[in-house]
């Protein structure tokens, strides 16, 4: 029999084929669906400036490992003990079969993108573990302290963060094993990219859930960095901290811990300013967690309108409806590379996979099958983590009547997708905070006497730039203004003074507290009586590092800046897609 026959009826031996090498000589023919080429990035001005946050969220720490070159790694101390025999047929076998499978072309960073998805579904079906599964699972879960959120409900739903991390430990803190970073086909490096944001808004009764995505490559302030990615919030403040405590003398893990706590809150602050939604939980999980509760509940339906052969994600899938296997899930979820959107199909890709798992989960398939609720529990113990003031009892309470027809997935409307950083040398994804709050308050049905206020609003600010640097007064005068702050002066007066401070009325004054954390912390908050209440000096000195500190040349001296970033006529948003049962919506 012809063998491209036998294979094109035989998934599996597709399946297992390394993609065809492609001839160089030969030209490819043009593809209408790809996405057209995006506008050339800004002259350089040649202005001075330092790393961006981008660049120095990109530069992984690696571990001592020589995992890339090919060769064995020296080994000092006792030798790790063989790994358990597995019953043959088990699902721990059918796990190390597949690791050991060569797949041709996977690039291991995009994997971290989509575990999202598997907390997204643990924190909506929780309820179905049956109440002495919850108490078993709340003792289970690792508890993150010390996160400033939200009280909860004051707006009549509860908001939770939920975010997806490429981190290379498990919720304990434990590096995963060789056996497992090869079975997620990820290296050592010590990463922490948050490419996959969701905001889970859910009310007050349960009955609903809304899932909000936010693109990794969003344009946003982010407090103590000015303007970047949303997904280097996390990561680059994450690092600041933790070089800047090593300085200080702190022990390394004194430093990571640091650094992490001060990551996730920036991340946390990030989307609250984006969205105008004040998070009151927030949920993590790492790498590990996604395949196992796939493979937990027996698979997930997708649809696709067309064949899939991409070799970067290791996607290859045939067209039409199928269900996915843990490992093929990955692939699925992160393929980026010849989808017509980009990010934003792939975003559309994890979302209708979300809503299929939510609706499995929340069937009776799984809820009364005890070894897949053993497995889901297992795959939430190893890879959440969560804030310690969130009680998962109550909270599996609130969601016990909630179905996968009132789970929704959308995301945010995108002003510009082929937009470019202020420094011209990233391409991101342009976004209006106006046209976030309307949108988000329209989706998920909030009003305004329940909106909580802005504790920046009639916060007026002066800024003076005590430093060589020209435009600084102006330009992070611009950047409090986006923020909420109502814009004071702007002046430039040298002052006899190392580092920056904020005059307040008070020491103890709450906005001056809050104008600190905007600007990036380590700023000292000193008394001026002649102040108002709603009054704030900033006095910035060449050490400021913070929001608004890299000035572009053609910013100089321009007071004036616009409090919001110039956007298209009319913002794009994505469909809503639900959790229902008529079967998986089709994608690219």
């Amino acid at each position: 029999m012809d063998q491209r026959r036998e294979d094109a009826r035989d998934p599996q031996s597709r399946d297992d084929a390394r993609p065809r090498p492609r001839d160089e000589s030969r030209p490819r023919p043009r593809d209408e669906s790809r996405p057209r080429r995006r506008r050339p990035a800004p002259v350089d001005t040649g202005a001075t400036r330092r790393r961006t946050s981008e660049e120095i969220h990109t530069r992984p720490r690696r571990r001592a490992t020589a995992e890339h070159a090919g060769r064995t790694p020296k080994k000092s101390g006792p030798r790790r003990p063989a790994p358990k025999k597995t019953p043959p047929g088990s699902f721990r076998e059918a796990v190390t079969t597949w690791a050991t499978r060569p797949v041709a072309g996977v690039k291991p960073k995009y994997i971290g993108r989509s575990f999202v998805a598997l907390l997204t579904v643990i924190v909506l079906g929780v309820t179905g573990f049956g109440w002495s599964r919850v108490n078993s699972l709340n003792s289970a879960v690792t508890l993150l302290d010390d996160i400033e959120l939200g009280k909860g409900g004051d707006d009549g739903a509860i908001d939770v963060l939920l975010v997806g991390t490429d981190s290379r430990t498990d919720a304990k803190g434990n590096p995963l094993s060789d056996e497992e970073l090869k079975w997620l086909r990820v290296a050592g490096d010590i990463t922490t990219s948050t490419d996959t944001i969701l905001l889970i808004r859910i009310p007050t009764d349960g009955s609903a859930a809304t899932a909000v995505s936010i693109p990794r490559d969003s344009y946003v302030e982010v407090p103590g960095l000015g303007k970047s990615k949303i997904n280097a919030a996390y990561g680059a403040t994450r690092e600041e901290v933790r070089i800047r405590e090593v300085e200080s003398g702190a022990s390394e893990e004194a430093a990571e811990a640091a650094g992490a706590k001060a990551g996730r809150q920036a991340l946390i602050d990030s989307v609250a300013n984006l969205t105008g939604v004040t998070v009151d939980h927030y949920a993590e999980v790492g790498l590990l967690g996604f395949a196992l509760l796939t493979d937990a509940v027996g698979g997930v339906e997708v649809c696709l309108k067309h064949r899939v052969n991409e070799p970067f994600s290791g996607a290859r899938f045939r067209k039409g409806r199928q269900t996915l296997s843990g490992p093929e899930a990955l692939s699925f979820v992160r393929q980026r590379h010849d989808l017509p959107r980009g990010d934003l199909d792939r975003i559309t890709r994890q979302q209708v996979y979300m809503a299929s798992l939510a609706q499995k989960i929340l069937s009776s398939q799984t809820l009364t099958d005890p070894g897949k609720l053993s497995e889901l529990q297992d795959a939430v113990s190893r890879s959440v983590m969560i804030d310690d003031g969130w009680n998962i009892i109550s909270f599996a309470e609130q969601l016990k009547d909630l179905s996968g027809g009132n789970v929704k997935f959308t995301t945010i409307p995108i002003a510009d997708d082929q937009a470019w950083s202020d420094d011209g040398t990233q391409s991101v994804l342009g976004v209006d905070p106006d046209a976030v709050h309307t949108y988000i308050t329209k989706l998920l049905g909030r009003t305004s006497p329940s909106t909580p206020s802005n504790p920046r609003n009639g916060v007026k600010v002066d800024v003076v730039n005590a430093g060589t640097v020209d435009g600084l007064a102006s330009n992070v005068a611009g950047v409090l203004a986006r923020l909420g702050y109502t814009k004071g002066t702007t002046s430039s007066k040298p002052i006899n003074e190392f580092d920056s401070i904020v005059f307040a009325k008070s020491t103890d004054s709450d906005a001056a507290k809050q104008l600190v954390k905007d600007l990036g912390g380590n700023i000292e908050i000193r008394e001026d009586s002649s102040l108002g209440d709603d009054q704030l000096r900033a006095v910035l000195t060449n050490t400021y590092t913070g929001a608004g500190s890299i000035v572009q040349t053609g910013d100089q001296g321009q007071d004036d800046q616009s409090a919001s970033p110039t956007t298209s006529s009319t913002a794009t948003t994505s469909p809503v897609i639900k959790a229902d049962t008529d079967g998986p919506v089709c994608v690219n």
